[in-house]
């Protein structure tokens, strides 16, 4: 280093340290390393977090859709403490307090009987087991899963998700296949009605099932409500069609509330208020706010029989670590306590939904609203008669960038994904700030009127 570059190096700010370290030597996750310029973020609290040079940013990303209970929660960082000092970890062969709780605890609220746990790092491992499990019951190998979906990073989760971050791993050799779930908006159906895009999606997945040879099917896989792919609350009755064809096929039904578990769509879990119950609900990010990392599979009580006397062949390092089961056993509690789960659906019913209806009303890039709880989503179009997304599907555009920019500039962390602007906050957020959120989304979609060219 030469003395020029360490005199800087003795005057950088710690943040101005961490953009440089971070350039240095940081490999960042879906990202061409060159064109980065990753903003240094200092502190949150609420939901609120400061970058480097302290400007303040609402947090209506609740950043990967998983703090649910806001940042830094005294209840969770106490309890994470309290662990720390006591027991930081321990191998999963034994038990102990916290893993114990936090598996009765997630059992108390998973639907019918998925009274085991099996615990993972995270979402995309849980989804990985989930599979692993369903075709070692089954005895079968392909798993069905639809377009616009994620699923996860790992090499089965990425092939079962429907987006293009699948389309550079896919080699055809994963046994994952792809089937049009409902989208009323975009449907594949020609439907004009949900009854009609509920009725036809199923004929659609009892035909794809028939055609892949039902003895070759291990698995069935849905998003209770499709997270990052646009927040498309299924039909009433789709799930019980699913539910149903898995039965007659011997399917295994696999619910991923990865996204939607603990909360985020008013209830405990989504798929709980449809009155299906999955053979398997995978889960990860709001168990415990993503303060510690942890994911996890609640398991029926006849495929947890199935491991009765023979070994499950899959295992982790880290399953249901110490100080990521006390974070999640303090979550649920507080949210218990605080009534954060009703509070989303409030927020849903009294603030998100006719918030978001209203400037829809005035802003004719907004295509669709969409969502429920803390979960939704704006479709924008360039065009209302035809629908022509804003930005390509799997790609952005000009005015989505231009969009996006000025949401930040105005002080928010939004969450955009191809045409879309997502509301997913914390779902503890007062609601001073979610009206705030919503005049900056009025405000810039100002910007993407512009483009409207009908």
């Amino acid at each position: 280093m030469s003395n020029a570059d360490a005199q800087q190096v003795a005057t950088e700010s710690e943040a101005q340290r961490a953009y440089r370290l971070d350039r240095e030597h940081v490999f960042h996750s879906w990202s061409a390393q060159d064109t980065l310029d990753p903003m240094v973020i200092t502190k949150s609290e609420g939901s609120y977090v400061w970058d480097g040079e302290g400007k303040k940013y609402l947090d209506f990303s609740s950043q990967l859709v998983n703090t649910n209970i806001g940042h830094q929660h005294p209840r969770v960082i106490a309890a994470i403490q309290e662990q720390a000092a006591r027991l930081c970890t321990i191998a999963p062969q034994y038990a102990n307090d916290a893993r114990s709780e936090a598996a009765r605890l997630i059992a108390e609220r998973t639907p019918g009987d998925l009274n085991r746990v099996f615990f993972t790092n995270g979402g995309a491992d849980a989804n990985e087991h989930a599979v692993r499990m369903a075709r070692l019951v089954t005895g079968r190998h392909k798993v069905l899963t639809t377009y616009r979906s994620y699923h996860g990073g790992t090499t089965t989760a990425v092939n079962m998700t429907g987006d293009p971050r699948r389309w550079a791993s896919d080699y055809g050799t994963t046994g994952t296949l792809h089937f049009w779930g409902p989208f009323l908006y975009r449907s594949a159906f020609h439907s004009r009605t949900q009854e009609e895009e509920c009725a036809r999606a199923l004929e659609h997945l009892e035909q794809v099932i028939t055609f892949e040879g039902p003895d070759t099917v291990a698995a069935v896989v849905l998003e209770s409500i499709p997270g990052t792919a646009g927040v498309m609350v299924p039909p009433p009755g789709y799930m019980q069609g699913v539910r149903e064809l898995c039965d007659r096929f011997g399917v295994m039904m696999i619910a991923d509330e990865v996204m939607t578990g603990f909360g985020r769509t008013g209830s405990w879990f989504a798929i709980g208020e449809t009155g299906v119950v999955p053979d398997l609900l995978t889960f990860a990010k709001g168990v415990n706010s993503g303060y510690v990392p942890l994911g996890g599979v609640a398991i029926s009580r006849e495929i947890a029989a199935y491991f009765g006397k023979r070994s499950y062949p899959g295992g982790l390092t880290y399953s249901g670590h110490p100080l990521a089961t006390a974070a999640a056993v303090a979550t649920i509690n507080t949210m218990e306590d605080e009534g954060i789960v009703a509070n989303a659906a409030r927020l849903g019913e009294e603030v998100f939904g006719p918030g978001l209806r209203v400037i829809a009303d005035r802003h004719p890039s907004v295509g669709e609203v969409r969502g429920t709880g803390a979960m939704w989503a704006l479709e924008l179009v360039s065009d209302p008669a035809t629908r022509e997304p804003l930005a390509p599907y799997g790609g952005t555009s000009p005015a989505m960038a231009e969009l996006t920019a000025f949401l930040k500039g105005e002080g928010m962390l939004p969450f955009t994904n191809f045409n879309r602007i997502h509301v997913v906050p914390p779902l503890n957020i007062q609601d001073a700030d979610a009206a705030e959120g919503l005049r900056m989304i009025d405000a810039a979609l100002d910007i993407a009127d512009r483009y409207v060219t009908a």
